[in-house]
């Protein structure tokens, strides 16, 4: 591995992100300003009676941690490792997230879609952080 960048995200010199706590604080930072997006929005729109509040769907937080995952995806170069990794990634979180939205229907789309989006970008997060070094290990 080459030298690292300073800043935040700490990256290698290929523009990986290093280190799991990096990761999880940037996709958690980008679901917080998501969220404070969508109600901002949400918000507006009932105030000039263009709905109810809460009636947005709270899964449109994950855009941020989304792009950040395909930023990582790029930086891993290519291979079937990314690949195999990313289709895990969102198969667990997908289903994670989705098992979430569906126990907390009752609060509204917003809160239940912001909740799930937290579950899935978290849980993508971990799977895609160990399961590429992990795959990368031992494919070489």
């Amino acid at each position: 591995m080459t030298e690292a960048q300073s800043g935040f995200p700490r990256r290698d010199a290929e523009g990986r992100i290093l280190t799991v706590t990096d990761l999880l604080g940037l996709t958690l930072a980008g679901l917080v300003i998501g969220v404070l997006a969508l109600v901002v929005f949400d918000g507006g729109f009932s105030l000039l009676g263009l709905g109810d509040f809460g009636r947005a769907t709270g899964w449109l937080a994950v855009i941020l941690p989304a792009w950040i995952f395909v930023e990582e995806f790029r930086a891993w170069g290519t291979g079937p490792a990314r690949i195999v990794v990313a289709l895990v990634g969102v198969a667990v979180s997908g289903t994670l997230g989705l098992l979430i939205a569906g126990i907390l229907n009752g609060l509204g789309p917003l809160w239940s879609g912001a909740a799930a989006a937290t579950a899935f970008a978290l849980a993508y997060a971990l799977v895609w952080f160990y399961g590429i070094r992990w795959l990368a290990q031992r494919t070489g």
